[in-house]
């Protein structure tokens, strides 16, 4: 950062950290103890596709580095591409490390900019859903928890703050806490 930047007010974003995505699984058993949330074995990655071969080589490359994996591809309104992985529910190791590879497939590549996100699903016994999202360029998590007709449980999002903020680095702007309205996985 140079002078001017700190003269302005302007600082660097922090730097992703991939390996975070670890600490899910012993995030999931605080969040299972605290509110009864339990992992859905779906989790998403989120990124803006780009334009010829190579990515269309790396697509494949990640099917394949996934293997028997189930994996679905899809696009949103906003021109994102959405790859939803599927484990078993009581597998939350193998789907974060499965999230992981195709994140750092993505950024190895030099498709780093194009990540937005990567998200967790969560469901309890009365068939409420919520997200553990991942900011790629933050390097930070927040609680996504809808509700129908395109609203928010924002006392379920603050709740399951207090509960991660102790394992996870959650992201400090709520403004940064993005609805994800039809994210395959919720």
């Amino acid at each position: 950062m140079g002078w001017l930047d700190a003269l302005l007010g302007r600082s660097k974003p922090a730097p992703p950290n991939l390996d975070a995505l670890f600490a899910l699984p012993s995030a999931a058993v605080t969040l299972q103890a605290a509110t009864a949330f339990e992992p859905t074995g779906l989790g998403s990655v989120c990124f803006r596709s780009a334009e010829g071969g190579a990515f269309v080589t790396l697509e494949q490359d990640i099917k394949a580095l996934l293997g028997e994996v189930e994996i679905e591809q899809s696009q949103d309104s906003y021109g994102y591409t959405w790859l939803l992985v599927r484990r078993p529910a009581d597998d939350l190791s193998a789907l974060v490390t499965d999230l992981h590879g195709v994140n750092s497939s993505l950024e190895g590549a030099g498709f780093g900019p194009s990540l937005l996100c990567s998200l967790v699903t969560f469901t309890d016994a009365s068939g409420r859903s919520l997200a553990v999202v991942y900011l790629y360029k933050q390097g930070t998590f927040y609680p996504f928890a809808p509700l129908s007709g395109q609203r928010r449980d924002n006392a379920l999002e603050l709740q399951v703050r207090g509960a991660i903020s102790g394992e996870l680095r959650v992201e400090p702007d709520l403004s940064r806490w993005f609805p994800l309205w039809g994210a395959p996985g919720l």
